[in-house]
């Protein structure tokens, strides 16, 4: 089996000639420039030779365009710090703006894809890293994102649309890059932030729209962050598989396989 095939067959349940296999990691430094992160990305793999290649970006390529200040300050997992964020207040929300996704950060992560599908083609499959509007917007706003949502309603829908909007863009961007599908990682859908009515409110619908824009692709992993997720939610993502921090949090994989059709 090659690795697409490996991949699909697992996703599907039929039989397979071994499991397949992916770890990840982030360049820090190197994610600061394409040709930079796509020949750390390439070595990487080069050397272990995954069946699935997650490229990572830094946290930081989805809030420069809009005006966030970063700065690396030595966290090995890629984090940049956030210096200054573009949005002050709750009125803030009403003044974003969609991006072109071709120029800037965005473009910048865009052109990497398209150095990784030159090199590899449809050799190694490869999936760019999305973060969800909510987190993009926790990226913009800090932790009063969370206060704005439920004091300011109207201001926090309209900022969560145009985010939305410009995320959606990058996402069928990046399959026409050449990237097989989206890590599509969300940190909110957590009992330990939100209810799961307020996730439905405000962080499904507007995955659903980022998802429904790169249905291009074939291979989407959804990512469920932190402690006491809302794994049920899983069911109602079209991702072919689930990743979240099984070994501190519920459910277990054997639960987790009554739960979501997936791998």
């Amino acid at each position: 089996m090659n690795k697409r095939e490996r991949l699909l067959a697992t996703v599907r349940g039929d039989e397979v000639d071994r499991a397949p296999v992916a770890l990840w990691r982030h360049f820090p430094g190197d994610d600061q420039r394409a040709e930079d992160l796509a020949q750390a990305t390439i070595a990487f793999q080069e050397r272990y030779d995954f069946d699935l290649v997650k490229v990572s970006p830094s946290n930081s390529f989805v809030g420069e365009d809009w005006g966030a200040q970063t700065a690396f300050e030595g966290n090995m997992e890629g984090t940049r710090t956030y210096l200054t964020r573009p949005l002050k207040r709750p009125s803030d929300w009403r003044k974003l703006k969609p991006l072109e996704v071709k120029r800037g950060a965005l473009g910048r992560q865009l052109e990497c894809l398209r150095l990784l599908q030159a090199h590899w083609g449809d050799k190694t499959p490869f999936i760019q890293t999305v973060f969800n509007p909510l987190m993009v917007a926790r990226y913009l706003r800090g932790d009063a994102w969370l206060a704005d949502m439920r004091s300011h309603p109207k201001e926090f829908a309209a900022g969560v649309e145009v985010i939305t909007e410009t995320m959606a863009r990058f996402a069928r961007a990046a399959i026409q890059a050449g990237a097989a599908g989206l890590f599509f990682a969300t940190q909110a859908a957590t009992y330990r932030q939100l209810s799961e009515e307020e996730y439905r409110q405000w962080g499904l619908p507007y995955d659903l729209k980022v998802l429904e824009a790169a249905s291009g692709g074939w291979f989407h992993l959804l990512h469920l962050h932190g402690e006491e997720v809302m794994f049920d939610l899983a069911r109602e993502y079209p991702a072919q598989a689930v990743n979240w921090h099984d070994r501190s949090t519920k459910p277990s994989l054997r639960e987790a396989r009554a739960k979501f059709s997936g791998a």
